[in-house]
């Protein structure tokens, strides 16, 4: 599979990447700064320099690609609402192009379900509400677009995210989140290259958690 991936220097973004090679895909990295990836372009591994927020320039990595992956998250100095506005740039280039299969990674933190803990629903989820108030209002506004956009879409709802290391062992949740606190961005990285290929996981939210 050839897989496009946007955010690819971030620290979820950078697994994928790494964890797409090993898996023998043909990975399309979108960055800003080539410098960053930490990888050199080889067989395998296209490395496009473009920003995000301009469908033309990003267009090269969307026409080629099986699945597009976008690892979008917030940096210093960023614009506000990137995550919304690069995600509906991304779903532009897709529908120029003609490629329907895109998977998102969003967060548990904005949502409030049944797969919440008593602690998370009542406490902890109000208390980030309000300090990350601008954060999750992005990340709604990105999932509403990704839900409107017609494509066959997945969106991965992970909790707070850890540099741990692999494990391999997580688990998942369809239109819920999951009863954990957090998960390994090499985990959710993991996660997401395996929900690629499942037709099942299209049109569905997924929690993930250790």
């Amino acid at each position: 599979m050839k897989i496009a991936v946007f955010g690819a220097t971030g620290g979820t973004g950078a697994h994928i990447v790494r964890q797409g090679l090993d898996a023998g895909h043909d990975v399309i990295a979108v960055v800003r700064d080539p410098a960053r990836l930490g990888l050199p372009p080889s067989g395998r591994l296209t490395v496009l320099a473009a920003p995000v927020t301009d469908a033309e320039a990003i267009l090269p990595a969307v026409e080629p690609a099986d699945a597009i992956v976008s690892g979008l998250g917030p940096r210093p100095g960023d614009q506000a609402g990137i995550c919304s506005t690069g995600t509906a740039t991304i779903i532009q280039a897709m529908e120029k192009a003609g490629r329907a299969r895109l998977v998102v990674i969003s967060a548990s933190g904005p949502y409030v379900d049944e797969g919440d803990g008593l602690l998370a629903r009542y406490v902890a989820k109000p208390l980030l509400g309000r300090l990350l108030r601008d954060g999750f209002d992005d990340l709604r506004r990105m999932e509403q677009l990704v839900r409107a956009s017609g494509l066959q879409w997945t969106i991965m709802r992970p909790p707070r995210l850890t540099n741990r290391a692999s494990t391999g062992r997580y688990r998942t949740a369809v239109d819920r989140n999951t009863r954990g606190i957090r998960v390994s961005r090499a985990d959710l990285a993991t996660a997401t290259l395996r929900v690629l290929d499942d037709p099942a996981t299209a049109g569905h939210s997924i929690g993930v958690a250790n």
